[in-house]
């Protein structure tokens, strides 16, 4: 069994979003997966929601990858957040301290999305 069948992240484009959608097991074998999300939200410009309601396992790699869309989206000026992060995340993350960098929602779209698309990228 290879890793997409075990596990998957996509990016789903919603109009004033865009939603990182993680399932499954997150581990190593989807680096190709979240690099192409990450370049991608990144293009649009949009607020960023990161699902990952429906993951089962994290290994260092799938927390590496939220770290780097976080540091990466924010420098960006792109909103970053959470979406309903399982016990399996949420353990993962403050077993490592980094818990308290991610906002986290319970919506689709972040609160303080309006207004703060990033202009770097533009040009």
């Amino acid at each position: 069994m290879t890793g997409a069948e075990t596990g998957g992240i996509t990016l789903l484009e919603q109009c004033d979003a865009s939603v990182v959608d993680m399932w499954g097991e997150i581990d190593v074998a989807l680096r190709s997966e979240a690099s192409a999300a990450l370049a991608n939200a990144l293009d649009r410009d949009l607020p960023v929601v990161i699902d990952t309601s429906k993951v089962t396992f994290m290994d260092s790699t799938g927390i590496a990858f939220l770290v780097q869309f976080y540091t990466i989206g924010t420098e960006e000026g792109l909103e970053v957040v959470l979406r309903n992060p399982p016990t399996v995340v949420t353990d993962v993350l403050e077993m490592l301290g980094v818990i308290g960098i991610f906002p986290q929602t319970t919506g689709d779209v972040p609160a303080r999305s309006a207004g703060q698309r990033s202009q770097a990228r533009a040009g």
